[in-house]
Formats: C-alpha cells, sequence, structure tokens
C-alpha cells in the first residue's frame, strides 16, 4: 500500500482526544438544511447500500515507476509488487462476497503533453477491459484519480491554470469513453486531495474548483452521465467536522441527487501504527471510530447523503500486518464494521496485496478475513485477549479471560481442541462472562512443551466467528551484547516463545529519545521490529537518525508482561549495546 500523504494531521488527533472522549466532536454539523429526500426513500442510499461491502484492487493501476518482471511488456500496475490483473482475479473477489470493487487509478505517467494531455489508447483500454471484467462480475465499480493528487493536483495554488487543465482533459477523456457504460460504474472526482502550497486562494476553494469541473464535465458528457453516481471527497477524505461541513456546503450547492459523499478511515492513530504504548483495541480506540462515523453520519447520511468509506484499514499494515498483535486487530476490524454498517455508512477495505493473494486466491490471514465477513451480516464475540502464556517449568494457575457475546442473543457454545470438545466444569467454566481456563487443562496442554510450543482453543458461538485462544509455552527473553552500524543494527535475542509488544527509548535524564519524541513508546516497525526467524530485534536507521549521540535506555515490552531493559551507546554512525 504505497501510503503517500497519509496520516497528514495525525498529531492533531491526539490533541482532539479529549474532544473525542467528551463526545462534543460528533455534535451535530450547522450547515443548514438540505431540501434532499428522507434517507429511507434516496435512491441513492439503496444505491450506496447495495454496494455492501467493497474491496479496493491497491497497488495495481494507481502505482507508479516501470512494469515489473510479471508483466515484461511494462504495464505499470505491477510496478508496486501486484501480479497484472486478470478476469479470474475479479470473479474471485465477487466469490468472496464482496458486491463493489474500487480500483485507483494514476493517470500522470500515460499521458501526452500540453494541451491535450491525451492519454495512451492501450491504457485506457486497458481500465476499459478490468472495469467491463468487475460489471460483468454483478460488482459496482468506481475509478478515480488517484496518487496524481499528491504528484501534481497538490501543486494547484502555485500552478492553478495547469493542473486544472490536466485535470479537466483526464475526465473529459474518461467521462467519454465510459458515458455509455451501466450506472453501476461510478466516479470519483480525486484519491484524497491535498495542496502543498496555495496563494491568493484556500485549499477548499481549490477542492471544491475541481469538484464543480469534476460534475459539469462528467453531466455534460451525454450518456449515462447525466445520472451516473458521482463521488466526492472531503479534503484529505478526512472526518474533522470542518471538512465534513465544506464538502456538504459543496454538494448541496451542485442541487444534484446522484452524489455520494466519501471519506477514508484508518482508526486511533496511536493504534493504528502501534506507538505511545497503545497496543490494545483501548477506549479510546474504540471512541475514535463511535465520534468519527457519527460526525459522517450526521453531516450526510441522516440528511440524505449517502457515504462511502472509500478505504479502511489499519496504517501499520504499511510495514506488515503483523505490527498490530491479532486478538486486538480482530476486535477492531469487528467493531469498525458493525459501527459503520449501524451508521448506514459502506465500507470498502484497503488491499494493496497484503491481505488477498492474488495469485493463489487465498488469504493471507484467514480468521481476519473470517472475522470481517461475518460482521458483514452479524457481530462476533470477542475476548479481552487471545493470548494465554504458560511459563516452562512452572504449573499453570486457573486463568480468567473476559468474553465480549457483542450481539444480542449470541451464545457461548463451547471449547475444543483440534476438533474435540473440552468439558465444562473440569477444564473450563463461564460465568457473567468471565470464562476461567481451569489449571489443569493448561498444565496437560502444556506440560514437556517445547518453548514455543502452541495450542490453539477454539471458542464456538452460535453467531459471528470463532474466537482462538493461542495457549503458549514461554520463558523471560534474553538479550545480548552487540555492536555496528546504525543502518544494520541488531540485538541478538532469545525469545523464548514471547512475542514482542512495544519499545521504550529514553535518555539518562529520563527525557525520551528517537523520533516522535513526545512519547517514549517508538512506532512498531518503523522504527523497530522482531525478526523471530532470525532471533533479532532490529532498531532501523529511521529510530538513529532522530538519537542523539550517547547512552540511550531502552524498554522491550512483551505481551507475557515481561520488561527487559537494554542500554545503547551511539557514537556517529556507530552504535553499540548491552543487556
Amino acid at each position: 500500500m504505497k501510503r503517500q500523504g497519509k496520516g497528514l494531521m495525525l498529531l492533531m488527533t491526539l490533541l482532539l482526544l479529549s474532544l473525542l472522549a467528551s463526545g462534543l466532536a460528533s455534535a451535530a454539523p450547522q450547515a443548514g438544511s438540505s431540501p434532499v429526500q428522507a434517507l429511507s426513500t434516496s435512491p441513492m442510499q439503496n444505491y450506496v447500500d447495495a454496494m455492501q461491502p467493497g474491496w479496493n484492487l491497491g497497488n495495481s493501476f494507481d502505482s507508479v515507476g516501470l512494469g515489473g518482471t510479471s508483466n515484461p511488456s511494462g504495464e505499470d500496475e505491477t510496478a508496486w509488487g501486484n501480479p497484472i490483473v486478470t478476469q479470474q482475479q475479479i470473479q474471485q473477489i465477487a466469490n468472496q462476497g464482496y458486491k463493489s470493487i474500487r480500483i485507483p487509478i494514476t493517470w500522470e505517467h500515460k499521458l501526452g503533453t500540453a494541451p491535450s494531455y491525451t492519454i495512451q489508447p492501450a491504457y485506457l483500454n486497458r481500465i476499459e477491459q478490468v472495469v467491463n471484467w468487475s460489471l460483468n462480475e454483478g460488482l459496482y465499480v468506481m475509478i478515480n484519480i488517484h496518487h496524481d493528487s499528491w504528484s501534481w493536483v497538490n501543486n494547484m495554488g502555485n500552478q492553478r491554470t495547469q493542473v486544472l487543465n490536466q485535470f479537466n482533459k483526464i475526465w473529459e477523456q474518461v467521462a467519454d469513453r465510459f458515458k455509455n457504460h451501466s450506472n453501476k460504474l461510478m466516479f470519483e472526482s480525486i484519491n484524497e486531495p491535498q495542496f502543498s502550497s496555495w496563494g491568493w486562494y484556500g485549499q477548499q476553494e481549490m477542492l471544491d474548483t475541481l469538484n464543480s469541473s469534476f460534475h459539469s464535465i462528467v453531466r455534460a458528457s451525454g450518456g449515462e452521465n447525466a445520472t451516473r453516481p458521482l463521488v466526492l471527497p472531503t479534503m484529505h477524505t478526512s472526518s474533522e467536522q470542518q471538512h465534513l461541513d465544506a464538502l456538504y456546503n459543496s454538494m448541496i450547492s451542485l442541487n444534484d441527487p446522484n452524489l455520494i459523499a466519501t471519506v477514508h478511515y484508518y482508526g486511533f492513530w496511536p493504534f493504528s501504527v502501534n506507538i505511545a504504548g497503545v497496543t490494545r483495541f483501548d477506549e479510546q480506540t474504540r471512541a475514535d471510530i463511535i465520534s468519527s462515523f457519527d460526525r459522517v453520519h450526521n453531516t450526510f447520511t441522516a440528511r440524505g447523503i449517502p457515504v462511502v468509506v472509500g478505504e479502511f484499514g489499519l496504517l501499520g499494515f504499511d510495514q506488515h500486518t503483523g505490527t498490530i498483535e491479532q486478538g486486538e486487530k480482530l476486535k477492531f476490524f469487528e467493531y469498525m464494521i458493525y459501527y459503520a454498517q449501524l451508521k448506514k455508512l459502506t465500507h470498502m477495505l484497503w488491499d494493496n496485496g497484503q491481505h488477498f493473494n492474488r495469485l493463489t486466491f487465498q488469504w493471507k490471514d484467514q480468521q481476519l478475513f473470517d472475522m470481517m465477513k461475518a460482521s458483514w451480516t452479524s457481530r462476533s464475540a470477542t475476548a479481552s485477549t487471545d493470548l494465554i502464556f504458560i511459563k516452562q517449568g512452572q504449573s499453570a494457575a486457573d486463568t480468567p479471560v473476559t468474553l465480549a457475546l457483542n450481539e444480542p442473543g449470541n451464545q457461548f457454545l463451547g471449547l475444543s481442541v483440534n476438533g474435540a470438545n473440552l468439558n465444562p466444569g473440569t477444564d473450563y467454566t463461564l460465568n457473567s462472562g468471565v470464562l476461567t481456563f481451569k489449571a489443569g487443562l493448561l498444565n496437560n496442554l502444556t506440560a514437556g512443551k517445547p518453548l514455543g510450543h502452541k495450542t490453539v482453543i477454539k471458542a464456538s458461538f452460535s453467531k459471528g466467528a470463532s474466537w482462538l485462544f493461542n495457549v503458549i509455552v514461554y520463558n523471560t527473553p534474553s538479550l545480548s551484547a552487540a555492536s555496528g552500524q546504525t543502518s544494520s543494527f541488531a540485538i541478538p535475542t532469545s525469545f523464548n516463545g514471547d512475542q514482542l509488544a512495544t519499545m521504550e527509548a529514553v535518555y539518562p535524564n529520563g527525557s525520551n529519545a528517537g523520533p516522535q519524541n513526545w512519547t517514549s513508546f517508538k512506532e512498531f516497525a518503523y522504527t523497530f521490529e522482531p525478526s523471530y526467524g532470525s532471533n533479532q530485534i532490529v532498531l532501523k536507521q529511521n529510530f538513529f537518525n532522530d538519537v542523539n549521540n550517547g547512552t540511550v535506555i531502552l524498554k522491550f515490552h512483551f505481551w507475557s508482561g515481561a520488561v527487559i531493559q537494554y542500554t545503547l551507546n551511539k557514537s556517529g554512525n556507530w552504535v553499540s549495546g548491552t543487556p
């Protein structure tokens, strides 16, 4: 997922946390009343409801650069590591249960020179081919202008005429090519609009100008485009109230019943990237979902303008999907999908190849997909954790875990290991929502097992997805001395079955070390990363770039509860460390 420009204004999220907690951020907007139809009778709301759920064909046609080895003809759709798009891929996405597909498209590298900015015919033909494959599968289809938003459209403040002309020429050609296609094809004006510089005009004025020009071009192009659904974004596709209000007012001024608003959602930022010690799906993270979607609903959906959450996921997935612990990740997706649907918002999963394998047609994390798919129709039960650590050589104790059934009428059916049912009363008890794993069961599952051995206990319910508990044999991790260049520094680590949750970095005087020094807890995978296969904790150049020469004290927090201290000494590009 090449997320250029993602996460803008993220620190502001933290500053607004008190507002989120108090509910002020979800107050009803002050924009004027709208003469739109009631929600229950809005054709566009019915249209957007039918799109639920949606999926993004990310890092394919939106990628920029030379073609990859899988496609020597040089099609840019392979440039960011994904295979060439095939008809079978599209069929498989429809087979998974998705009802809509968003096809992000970057156009800049396929345009001729000014003033015509002619799109290369072969590229436009290729886009049409994939659009047709998608429509033939019964999918609703969204196409857009994607990474052009940060590569040249953001220069509109300094190059207003040039940017507007180029933007208009793209949409003139796209609108003409697709004007006779089914209205299950919709156009999105631009992805994540942003402006790096501006002069006489403000940023919102520039976005309004682009959206208005896009609207006029499409509506005047004939055929189905006279009523084709058009998707308009907020600034940065943000759900901040000022941006929602600005888009609402702009859409009302267009006086068009066939418009859809769009925002993106990547969660409460500290949780989304695993920073500042927010390793769990906590109340702050839940509150961010509620306040964000309440604002969107109150501004648009409740007033007759449907909304598509055109991308959702977690920003930490830019590094890899293991940045967020599995159980905490599952709780986020379960609740986010539930609350989006409660607020009548259609959600479209961002997938840059990290989720659905486009060659084998299998999910890389089947448990995550099972949770998402179950959430389309019902809530799933979750637990306070999915990790149960039993220290090697020690007798286990009764271990309580809190269950949340989440759905009225959902019932706990029982526990099993490898298909064999466990015995209530003997192996476990359930009282007032507290599931207790009995010491005898845990001892039987772990006795004589090597470090890192994992037994999966499956909890089954009458509704939704199952929940998996991982019973892990561990011992306290140990770290060894190391030295080397900052560009390739790693700490030899015996994880002993444990899993790393987060890392703190401070100077001897107690001040925070490293990047984003408003917190001692560093960003997982961006500044440090466990390598369980090579028995190392890697400290990345991103971390050392903002570390002063001298001593730095690290604290590694593990999911078992162990905290290990480690001391670094940095001198220029050389660093050494001792436990």
